[in-house]
């Protein structure tokens, strides 16, 4: 099963599935973390797992307080297409 990491040294939250990672990088700027990256790789592409990943990352969000402000494309359009996950965004 699939877990949510934090890799707080690349400064990006890490989903691996099937032996292959996707992640979203982000930055704190004092009071919110942004999200200038979302990536999956060639083999993870079409399966879902960015949109996995995404909703692992507001659920990490609303446990930790954090709000999140998404400046790539992908989290962009991940969120008009979640309504229900904008309670994270700043």
């Amino acid at each position: 099963m699939a877990e949510l990491r934090d890799n707080v040294t690349a400064r990006r939250f890490e989903w691996t599935e099937n032996g292959a990672t996707a992640f979203a990088t982000y930055r704190n700027d004092g009071a919110h973390l942004v999200i200038p990256h979302v990536e999956a790789p060639l083999s993870l592409r079409g399966t879902g797992a960015a949109g996995r990943l995404m909703e692992a990352v507001v659920g990490h969000a609303r446990k930790a307080g954090i709000r999140l402000v998404p400046t790539c494309s992908y989290a962009q359009a991940w969120f008009k297409r979640h309504p229900e996950a904008r309670d994270v965004l700043a």
